[in-house]
């Protein structure tokens, strides 16, 4: 699905205390305060899920699952305090014209660091 108009996207993320985060899910929020679950996920699997993304209906976003994947792979390069809350939340409210350049340029410099994920040189990166 194609967002048309701007919409805040809600973050849930849950790990056991002193760990990183092993599991989130993403919802987009409408002007209305509609909310529907865009994605979720796991960093393991088990048998009652597989690790990864894993997009719901009629979502889907392949710079997105590379943004995770590349986030939840190098968790230990972002601060997060021990005794941190095991379950948070996260409200992204729609980007600036000025905030997407500056992220696009963080998203360059931080591609071609040493990380868990693909050499920057064979990741493509869209525009959002």
């Amino acid at each position: 699905m194609k967002v048309t108009t701007p919409c805040t996207a809600r973050v849930e993320y849950r790990s056991a205390p002193g760990t990183a985060v092993d599991y989130l899910s993403i919802w987009s929020v409408d002007a209305e305060c509609k909310q529907n679950m865009v994605c979720d996920y796991w960093t393991w699997t088990s048998s009652a899920h597989p690790s990864g993304i894993c997009f719901n209906n009629k979502f889907q976003s392949h710079p997105l699952g590379l943004a995770l994947d590349f986030i939840l792979m190098n968790q230990d390069q972002f601060t997060r305090p021990a005794d941190a809350c095991p379950e948070g939340l996260a409200l992204v409210y729609p980007p600036t014209g000025d905030e997407r350049t500056e992220a696009a340029t963080w998203m360059s410099g931080v591609h071609g660091a040493a990380t868990n994920v693909s050499r920057a040189e064979d990741e493509k990166v869209a525009p959002l």
